[in-house]
């Protein structure tokens, strides 16, 4: 099985709360099919990475001890929560007023963490970038390219991914596979 260096993760984050994913048409459930912290954690990840490999992963604010969690049993050792903070806009440009529990969300983080000693090799990659919101999950193409001038051009996969693009191999239901991931459900 070929191995990776960059792994670049947007899960399918399941919630038990009526007003996201539960009972409303603007869920992640009425998009495309989620998953538990236990479906997700028992994803065989580590059998795609390289002894030294790098992961960027969308978590959800609303759950950050589940991201923690699915970091751990991925077998990654977390390095900030904070690596990319996509702060929304609209198509014209202004702030994206989005969903929320406490305060309505503008903004995605994507944390970083790591197997072994990756090695980045730009220092002047931005973790703030501001970018128009689009689909519904989709993130903006900018973080692929962020993430190989922060890493390099190195074998990268993206899983759970929407769409293709060039360079990234892709895992997920809404793609043509390039690879197979065992002990879990292709979202």
């Amino acid at each position: 099985m070929k191995k990776y260096k960059i792994l670049y993760v947007d899960p399918p984050w399941k919630f038990n709360n009526k007003n996201t994913g539960g009972n409303m048409k603007s869920g992640a459930d009425s998009h495309y099919p989620t998953m538990s912290i236990n479906e997700l954690s028992k994803l065989d990840i580590s059998s795609l990475c390289d002894d030294d490999c790098v992961l960027f992963m969308w978590w959800v604010a609303s759950q950050p001890a589940e991201a923690l969690e699915l970091v751990e049993s991925w077998g990654f050792t977390l390095k900030t929560m904070t690596g990319f903070n996509w702060v929304k806009q609209t198509s014209k440009g202004n702030p994206f007023f989005g969903m929320g529990f406490w305060t309505r969300q503008g903004s995605e983080m994507c944390l970083i963490a790591t197997k072994g000693k990756p090695k980045r090799i730009d220092a002047g990659v931005r973790s703030v970038i501001m970018a128009e919101n689009e689909k519904h999950s989709k993130k903006p193409d900018i973080f692929r390219k962020e993430i190989v001038k922060l890493m390099g051009d190195l074998p990268r996969v993206e899983l759970f991914a929407r769409e293709t693009s060039e360079g990234w191999d892709v895992w997920g239901n809404e793609v043509e596979s390039d690879i197979e991931i065992t002990n879990g459900t292709e979202r």
